[in-house]
């Protein structure tokens, strides 16, 4: 550590001129930064004093945090203390890449002051980089050694494409299917779907709850007639109503006022007897959709409440009694999230609404999902593709014993919890519209980008790339009793944008990674890999292994059998190699295969396989059980188990069909 008092504020004034910004990436426990005549960095209680022409900014654009924890408050920074590690940066472009230095003075043009510090290190960066001359400076808690050093920064942050993912040294052996090599990016522990108080903890929260418990009686009334009223007035509006695609008369919207008081009733009850407000919504011709964060089901009831729009729905929520009628006099959009079908129409049916203003506003909640509010996960495109001007709007849930988010916990205790607080504090802030850019044709991706990044900055939150599909892996994994199932969560929003996968095709994965029994920490060994494919140990099982363990670590986690997976199969070549691999295994013609022609196939690739061993693969294959595989089985089965194709790669012994030479059938 280094301190003001042992350097001089003097020994600064060679330095002023190189700084010009500093960045934050992998943010620290402890850690106040404010932004007034004098920088002070807090730390770990001692005050460290830096020049006051250092400027302190943001840089949102170049950031995506999901391993940081991130906010900002009236020229703060503060950092919450699960964190261990400080990395506090100014970066420079002036030393030649890859070189790294202790901040003795050491290294063209940095005249820093000494420091013989092994907390402090300088990684440099090209001298090609388009930003203002910048040093770096690291601060870490505890001493490290060089390699330590080098670890460290692996984990700063996984989305950077080249120097924080890990790349297999091993032979490939799918490199006969051409594309590039495979990396895999390295895990987070950043879970957005968490409840921070999940569990009742300590004497006050006991106390208030037992205390509250007439009051939650009184409350749980309240709610049940407010609902009742609520829905009796939405069943007289809806009564007789045939014409759903025009919007609803004025005298059936005035009935529903009704229900709307009734819904305020029902926040009341859940303990929101006043609610902060913070701008205004914009009129309905300028902003004809608005976006919302999603931290808790109280969201949708304050908005029916508050603007009574068309709100876009799960179909799902049709069938919940009682609250499935009230949405449906929202004239809600209704969309099924795994049907591309269903969200065409979704899309259209929200441009229609949007482009008439007879309609209310229509809202969106883009993250698909709701989150603990610490993070902002990633957007839908649903609301982007009309390429209407849109309202982001957002909501806190200020707390200090109870985290109302509905994370990764039951409906039923949120509610108790609900009921058994004193007040319930709710903050509802609308932000300026965010237009579309006129001058430039904008995708609805780089529309949602710049949408998220003014949530983001409001809510002084770090983004990342998980989304539905992770909470569909995290339930997966809580189902099949895994310890800590949130390390089966990927960010699918980027394994998505990287191989095109879906969901669905994720938690078939999953299936299959559960199977080979991994341990408490979620890794698989080779021996259960083995096992869950039906191998056996052999070189190119090993290296099949190897492949997928990009990290030497003699284990694999579910992201690596992911990645590894989806690599594969979204390799160009993949689908024409399993044809080829059926065209083989298949010489008489016949449309099918057997287990000996199988077994004759793949004996190359794997010697050692006994006659006994290649049935018990070759069940993979045949799934109505009779003996043979169809063409249908044979590919469905490489398209579920990926890695198999390596069986069938190019080996001189191959048995062909044709006299062409395996460059030839295979390339």
């Amino acid at each position: 550590m280094f301190s003001p008092h042992e350097s001089g504020s003097s020994k600064f004034e060679s330095v002023r001129k190189e700084f010009s910004w500093i960045r934050v990436r992998d943010l620290v426990p402890c850690i106040l930064v404010t932004f007034e005549k004098e920088q002070i960095v807090v730390w770990r209680g001692k005050d460290y004093k830096l020049p006051a022409d250092v400027q302190f900014s943001l840089d949102f654009d170049d950031w995506e945090l999901p391993a940081s924890y991130c906010s900002v408050t009236y020229g703060c920074f503060c950092v919450p203390s699960e964190r261990s590690d400080v990395n506090i940066q100014l970066e420079t472009d002036r030393e030649k890449p890859g070189k790294r230095t202790e901040l003795e003075g050491k290294g063209e043009g940095n005249h820093l002051p000494s420091m013989a510090h092994p907390d402090l290190t300088s990684p440099l960066l090209p001298p090609s980089s388009p930003r203002p001359h910048h040093s770096v400076i690291t601060i870490d808690e505890t001493p490290q050694t060089p390699q330590s050093r080098r670890s460290h920064r692996q984990n700063h942050n996984h989305h950077a494409p080249h120097p924080d993912t890990r790349v297999s040294a091993h032979r490939n052996p799918y490199e006969f299917l051409g594309g590039r090599p495979f990396s895999v990016p390295p895990p987070t522990n950043v879970n957005p779907f968490k409840n921070g108080t999940e569990r009742i903890d300590g004497i006050y929260e006991v106390l208030k709850i037992v205390i509250c418990l007439p009051i939650a009686a009184i409350r749980l009334v309240i709610f049940g007639v407010a609902l009742c009223v609520g829905y009796i007035a939405t069943r007289l509006a809806l009564a007789g109503w045939k014409d759903r695609q025009n919007p609803m008369p004025v005298w059936r919207s005035r009935i529903m006022w009704i229900t709307r008081i009734s819904a305020r009733c029902i926040l009341f009850s859940f303990g929101y007897h006043w609610i902060r407000r913070k701008g205004k919504p914009a009129p309905r011709e300028i902003a004809p959709i608005v976006v919302s964060n999603h931290v808790s089901y109280i969201e949708p009831i304050f908005y029916f409440y508050e603007l009574f729009p068309t709100m876009v729905a799960s179909e799902s929520h049709d069938s919940i009694p009682f609250v499935g009628t009230i949405i449906r006099a929202m004239q809600v959009i209704y969309v099924n999230r795994f049907s591309h079908s269903s969200r065409k129409n979704a899309v259209n049916e929200i441009k229609r609404k949007a482009s008439s203003d007879r309609f209310p506003r229509v809202l969106l909640f883009p993250e698909g999902t709701t989150t603990n509010g610490r993070f902002l996960i990633s957007f839908q495109l649903g609301a982007f593709i009309p390429g209407f001007a849109i309202q982001p709007i957002i909501i806190r849930f200020p707390h200090v014993h109870f985290d109302q988010s509905w994370g990764y916990i039951s409906l039923g205790k949120l509610m108790f919890r609900m009921f058994t607080q004193f007040h319930n504090f709710m903050e509802v802030e609308y932000l300026p519209v965010v237009f579309p850019l006129e001058n430039q044709k904008e995708t609805p991706a780089h529309f949602a980008k710049r949408t998220r990044l003014a949530v983001s900055r409001t809510l002084n939150v770090a983004q990342t790339s998980h989304s539905y599909g992770d909470i569909m892996l995290l339930t997966k994994a809580s189902e099949s009793q895994q310890e800590n199932p949130s390390r089966y969560m990927v960010e699918m929003a980027q394994v998505e944008s990287l191989f095109h996968i879906k969901s669905l095709e994720a938690i078939d994965f999953l299936d299959k990674f559960l199977s080979m029994n991994p341990d408490s920490s979620g890794h698989v060994t080779l021996n259960g890999f083995l096992g869950a494919l039906r191998l056996k140990a052999s070189n190119l099982c090993n290296e099949i292994f190897q492949f997928i363990d990009v990290e030497n670590n003699g284990y694999i986690s579910f992201k690596q059998f992911l990645y590894a997976s989806s690599h594969v199969l979204k390799q160009p070549l993949f689908r024409q190699v399993c044809e080829q691999a059926f065209r083989d295994c298949d010489a008489g013609g016949n449309g099918h295969v057997s287990a000996v022609q199988f077994g004759e196939s793949i004996r190359p690739a794997i010697p050692e396989m006994t006659k006994d061993e290649v049935q018990e693969l070759f069940g993979l294959f045949e799934a109505a059980g009779n003996g043979r595989s169809s063409r249908e089985e044979f590919l469905t089965c490489l398209r579920k188990n990926p890695l198999l194709i390596a069986l069938f790669s190019p080996h001189p012994c191959h048995a062909r069909s044709s006299e062409t030479t395996a460059g030839d059938i295979w390339l």
